[in-house]
């Protein structure tokens, strides 16, 4: 998932980008509402995770634009007030779920997610391709019953090539899907971790490259 924080108390903001990056998410920053705007209209992200008391212009501002937008994206929005009336009315002018802070991580998370399989077509809970296990939730990709060795940005392009059911994608899609805004993106990043996530699946190979075009499962 790519996923947009919004959040004006900078140490938060980088705290929850941490967490999700540990999840596997491609995460970008932004600590203002003027500043998640410009984001916002150059990446179509799959959510939004929106700090409603924004200084400048308002969450409630950047909810209405963002949801009266041409893409797809889900908005999960923050808050110190955590009454009824405060949640009916941030869910009123657009947002997918609310959360009232301070909140755990691991529920941020799980709302995250929740809210992501909403966005696709529906997904089976674990994603299986032969002998090729893969559970989202827990984050565990298994061949044969043995536990492969992935760490998180291996994982996330092994999930999205499984989600993606076949299609071929391009190295630029997986770039922009599962990389964040501070990847080059002229570099071999891409290129490299497939290499590594070939090995680590072992044989016979399961991710196919298309010449010109990109990879598919």
């Amino acid at each position: 998932m790519r996923i947009l924080v919004v959040e004006d108390q900078v140490r938060l903001a980088d705290s929850v980008a941490r967490v999700l990056r540990r999840e596997g998410m491609a995460v970008d920053v932004a600590y203002d509402g003027t500043a998640a705007l410009d984001r916002a209209a150059e990446v179509e992200y799959d959510l939004v995770v929106l700090d409603r008391d924004l200084p400048g212009v308002h969450g409630d501002d950047v909810c209405r634009q963002i949801m009266s937008g041409p893409g797809r994206t889900r908005v999960l929005m923050l808050t110190a007030a955590g009454s009824i009336a405060d949640r009916v009315e941030g869910l009123t002018i657009g947002a997918d779920d609310y959360l009232p802070k301070p909140f755990a991580y691991p529920e941020l998370v799980a709302r995250i997610r929740a809210l992501g399989r909403r966005s696709q077509a529906a997904v089976p809970p674990v994603l299986v391709h032969g002998d090729l296990t893969f559970d989202p939730a827990q984050r565990l990709a298994t061949r044969s019953g043995n536990r492969l060795p992935l760490n998180p940005k291996e994982l996330a392009v092994l999930e999205y090539l499984l989600t993606e059911r076949g299609r071929v994608v391009s190295a630029e899609e997986l770039l922009e899907r599962v990389w964040d805004e501070a990847t080059d993106p002229f570099t071999t990043t891409v290129k490299a971790t497939m290499n590594r996530l070939r090995t680590k699946l072992g044989e016979p190979p399961i991710i196919q490259t298309v010449p010109r075009a990109g990879y598919r499962i």
